[in-house]
């Protein structure tokens, strides 16, 4: 029997010809849990439904989108009404969804929402209560599960980074019934015996029911209650729980949350070489400062003519003893000056020079001046003064 062999292109069209005409597949109502989610810039949904044992890819074109009562995202549970039709150029088959409603979870996204702002009106949120990050701990507790890739992510970046600081593990349940309870016993432990500097609370990435452990109360209320300081790294990146707002640091992943809290010895080694190098050189200037000082006041004349600054004193001593003399000398000469003027002006005041004209003063024995000839008596006994001498007279 021979065989006529056809195209890609028709095998595709002949298999996607079979899909649409199956009634079954022309409006199927499918539920799992999304993942790999992207809003395109053009409006569209494209993403990919998925369960514990299979996937399928899922577009919802940009007509339907407005009719959605919530934001898609990963880790939701949904179910959704569609299409199923084969995409020819790729010859895969996916849900066209026309329909979009959560599964069972928006109770859980508004307890999340609702608890959310109850802790943000009581302040736990708040950077004020923040507590900072040891920058050298000595030791790390971490609290998740004892088997699984995170801690050994940890321990791998840790030791990596600081084979000196220790790693205190306290297994937790990070998921399913209790584990909020064991969580938040585990973080009052490390407080009571201060097993830890720093406390890294972590756990792979899940769906939103995997990491409600991380948004309960207690859990909250534990860390924030918490002296010692915690950083959270629950889920993946773009997964945000409350463990994560209470606690004084969030890291992205559980890799992340163990770079920040172990830093890392050769970067602390590098930078002190080269504190050591920098205070090397500032020294070095500082030296040859202090020796181009030295060499400039040994150069100086201080130490070379140590009494000339001496003499200077003397000779500036002598300027002003000679200014003083000068100074006395002019003052007598001006006063000597002044005295003979003085003497000039009384002398030419003086009687004598009356008495020298020829004039003669007349006084009584008693040497009052008789200034008067009323004054005078009959016999009284007078004395003239003269130029050369006094004469005795009486009155006739």
């Amino acid at each position: 029997m021979e065989y006529n062999p056809i195209t890609v292109t028709d095998l595709n069209r002949y298999i996607k010809n079979k899909v649409d005409n199956d009634e079954y597949l022309n409006n199927i109502l499918v539920k799992g849990e999304i993942s790999n989610f992207k809003h395109h810039y053009t409006g569209h949904m494209y993403f990919t439904l998925k369960d514990e044992n299979s996937l399928i890819k899922c577009i919802m074109f940009k007509t339907y989108t407005p009719n959605l009562k919530f934001v898609p995202r990963d880790g939701m549970k949904v179910m959704l009404l569609g299409t199923v039709s084969v995409f020819e150029r790729d010859g895969v088959y996916q849900i066209y969804c026309k329909a979009m409603q959560e599964d069972g979870m928006g109770s859980l996204y508004t307890a999340y929402e609702e608890l959310k702002n109850k802790l943000e009106k009581q302040g736990l949120f708040d950077k004020k209560y923040k507590k900072p990050i040891p920058k050298f701990p000595k030791c790390i507790g971490v609290l998740t599960a004892s088997t699984g890739s995170v801690i050994r992510d940890i321990i791998n970046v840790s030791t990596r980074r600081n084979p000196n600081c220790y790693i205190k593990l306290l297994p937790v349940p990070v998921q399913g019934k209790g584990a909020s309870e064991k969580i938040t016993e585990a973080i009052k432990i490390m407080n009571q015996y201060k097993l830890a500097d720093v406390i890294i609370l972590a756990r792979g990435g899940g769906s939103l029911e995997d990491l409600w452990p991380f948004n309960e109360e207690i859990v909250a209320n534990a860390i924030f209650e918490s002296e010692l300081p915690i950083i959270s790294a629950v889920g993946h990146e773009t997964d945000f729980t409350i463990a994560d707002f209470v606690a004084d640091l969030r890291a992205p992943t559980p890799s992340a949350a163990a770079e920040l809290a172990v830093p890392n010895v050769t970067d602390l080694l590098h930078d002190l070489e080269k504190y050591n190098n920098r205070f090397k050189n500032a020294l070095k200037k500082k030296i040859e400062l202090m020796r181009l000082r030295y060499e400039k006041c040994i150069a100086s004349r201080v130490f070379k003519e140590p009494l000339q600054k001496i003499n200077e004193r003397y000779v500036l001593i002598d300027m002003k003893v000679k200014q003083m003399h000068n100074s006395i000398n002019n003052r007598i000469k001006d006063n000597k000056a002044k005295f003979t003027e003085l003497i000039t002006k009384l002398d030419t005041l003086s009687p004598l020079k009356t008495l020298a004209r020829g004039y003669s003063l007349t006084t009584d024995s008693s040497g009052k001046v008789v200034n008067s000839v009323k004054k005078l008596n009959k016999d009284d006994e007078l004395i003239l003064k003269f130029q050369d001498g006094d004469a005795n007279v009486k009155v006739i």
